[in-house]
């Protein structure tokens, strides 16, 4: 629900690089829904509906509510069926009112090209993969080496950069074990590595105990994994500590786009998702607000920081009149609460 509340909160003031336009359209601070203005994107659409990504993730979370799981031959068949005959590959265009460049792509291999799924992958370097498998995160929180497998598969329907793969699956762990009841703090690394030394993450590791030295022997012989480095799980725990140092102050919060980049690529966006996560681990108002505030590609930054505010605050934390003002409220929220009974059942 944080995830759809984010995407739903910056509709209206998406994609703003410049934020003295973004001030004078919208005010200093945005508070809830809007609607986008003529001539902008989403144009036509209204306040408290979803973009294109809100809506793909509501797809994946249909599939996974209907099949009981991850189920691939079920998520391409809804694809085929209900989402790409909507769209053209133009950019300004199809539900949503905005197709991504990675959606575009995917639309021209599977559409125009004929490929069958598994060569429909593009290299965009955005996060609209990491957007949708979301609800498949949540879905194998409690089984690590299940929700890596279920999210990369479908990461690569889309998007083959071994970067993005790598850091939209770090994103997915971690998202993972704050529905599990842990903390975004500067533990979070260690209790990750701990699952790739297990196997129960696919990440490359060569270092024993909490990152020390490899030591010697065939015993001990580095985990091999499908990413070449653990790095993309080492780093939400060094933003973490930031967030909560005293000594470095990102003031206000929102600034926080300013500090690791507005833009869409994926090192811009994750790193951001984390610090405002961390800071406000109980506050979720205030980190999705501070996300949508922050410009450029606000929308990313704030369906990312729902999802791991919405997963720490709980549905209890999540203001009332962001539920009431989301399109579609009860149907989706009916939705996540089954999605969490599978959780439990799993």
């Amino acid at each position: 629900m944080g995830a759809f509340i984010g995407d739903a909160l910056a509709l209206g003031p998406h994609w703003y690089y410049d934020l003295a336009e973004q001030h004078r359209d919208y005010g200093e601070w945005i508070t809830g829904y809007t609607d986008p203005l003529p001539g902008r994107y989403h144009a036509g659409l209204k306040a408290g509906q979803s973009s294109q990504a809100g809506i793909l993730l509501q797809l994946t979370l249909r599939s996974l509510v209907t099949q009981g799981g991850y189920d691939e031959r079920d998520f391409c068949r809804r694809m085929d069926e209900d989402f790409l005959p909507l769209i053209d590959g133009v950019p300004m265009s199809g539900p949503g009112g905005y197709t991504s460049q990675s959606i575009r792509e995917l639309w021209r291999r599977r559409v125009l090209e004929g490929k069958p799924w598994g060569q429909t992958g593009g290299n965009a370097d955005t996060t609209e993969a990491a957007e949708r498998i979301i609800a498949i995160a949540v879905r194998y929180a409690l089984a690590p080496k299940m929700l890596a497998s279920a999210v990369t598969r479908n990461i690569v329907l889309s998007q083959t950069d071994g970067t993005v793969l790598a850091m939209s699956t770090a994103f997915a762990a971690v998202l993972g074990m704050l529905v599990e009841g842990h903390n975004l703090d500067e533990d979070i690394s260690h209790k990750l590595m701990a699952r790739v030394k297990s196997g129960e993450l696919p990440f490359h590791a060569v270092t024993s105990g909490k990152l020390q030295a490899p030591l010697a022997g065939l015993a001990d012989a580095p985990v091999a994994g499908h990413f070449p480095s653990p790095d993309a799980l080492l780093s939400p725990a060094n933003i973490a500590r930031a967030a909560r140092d005293p000594d470095i102050r990102i003031e206000p919060a929102w600034k926080v786009s300013l500090v690791y980049g507005m833009p869409c690529a994926v090192y811009h966006q994750f790193p951001a998702a984390y610090y405002l996560a961390a800071r406000y681990p109980l506050d979720f108002k205030s980190a999705v607000l501070h996300a949508v505030n922050g410009g450029g590609q606000n929308q990313a930054r704030a369906i990312l920081t729902g999802a791991l505010a919405g997963a720490s605050a709980g549905l209890s934390g999540i203001p009332q009149r962001l539920l009431d003002g989301l399109e579609n409220s009860t149907e989706l929220l009916q939705l996540a609460k089954t999605l969490a009974a599978q959780v439990e059942l799993s």
